[in-house]
């Protein structure tokens, strides 16, 4: 197995992880296993105390799932520590991790990918290439992640829809008038900006910002129980011939490749997916 995640620690209490799995930074059942163990490091160490995730490739954050992956294969991985499918799993024991967790979008993040960053605390975006979005109704699928529950928080409910049944691309400034991402920054900017948030977090005491995110879990996060049965739908929904049939057109037109169907997939997933 290649390692896709490369974990380096500027200072004290600051960590930086940065996905490669060319071409386009699909999640695989590897980027799962890496993930996992990444966050039980996280969960363990008594020091870590702000992580940052970013892409080394600047037109994808993460894509989204490999829709080539076995699912039967995806469907049958060993349960996480909290019971649940492991994307599942590391999803919530992110969100719920004893460190501050920060995606700094850069590239597309979709599907999959927009779940990854969803679970993440805080979401920071460049204005120009950032682009979010959940494709799946687009190619007849429910998103498995069960990115409506925490879309629906942070949005509003009619914003949440618009983004789920629209299955539309959303770019950095637009994610941030919705409330998918906290801020988009000039992409000039983002680095430096996001850099040095992560030092100012990672200077103070971590009981304390444990504590205090604790506090606002509590009152902001879906229960752990939504999200297996989203998974089962997204399971249900792409073993319907209709829906392969469309994953089959995408793929056969560059899907999964660094085309203009990846690149530009709200349109694509119109021309692609009707019917």
């Amino acid at each position: 197995m290649s390692e896709q995640i490369t974990v380096i620690r500027p200072m004290p209490g600051y960590w930086r992880a940065t996905f490669l799995n060319p071409p386009i930074n699909l999640i695989d059942p590897d980027t799962i296993a890496e993930l996992s163990a990444l966050i039980s490091l996280l969960e363990s160490d008594r020091d870590a105390k702000v992580i940052v995730f970013e892409s080394g490739d600047p037109e994808f954050f993460l894509a989204h799932y490999d829709v080539l992956a076995d699912k039967a294969k995806t469907a049958a991985m060993a349960r996480g520590p909290t019971g649940m499918h492991p994307w599942l799993d590391l999803l919530v024991r992110l969100a719920r991790a004893p460190v501050v967790s920060i995606a700094k979008l850069r590239g597309r993040a979709r599907g999959a990918g927009s779940e990854f960053a969803l679970a993440c605390d805080i979401r920071f975006a460049s204005a120009e290439k950032a682009i979010l979005g959940q494709f799946e109704v687009g190619v007849g699928a429910v998103p498995g992640g069960n990115p409506m529950a925490r879309l629906a928080g942070l949005t509003g409910r009619g914003r949440a829809l618009e983004i789920v049944l629209g299955a539309d691309d959303f770019p950095g400034a637009l994610a941030e008038r919705y409330g998918y991402v906290n801020r988009a920054l000039p992409d000039a900017e983002l680095d430096a900006f996001v850099h040095d948030f992560a030092c100012r977090v990672a200077s103070f005491d971590k009981a304390a910002l444990v504590e205090a995110k604790g506090f606002v879990d509590e009152v902001s996060l879906p229960d752990d129980a939504l999200f297996p049965p989203a998974l089962d739908a997204f399971f249900r929904s792409t073993a319907r011939p209709g829906t392969r049939a469309r994953m089959a057109k995408l793929l056969e037109a560059g899907l999964q490749r660094r085309t203009d169907v990846e690149l530009d997939l709200g349109r694509s997933v119109l021309r692609g997916g009707a019917g």
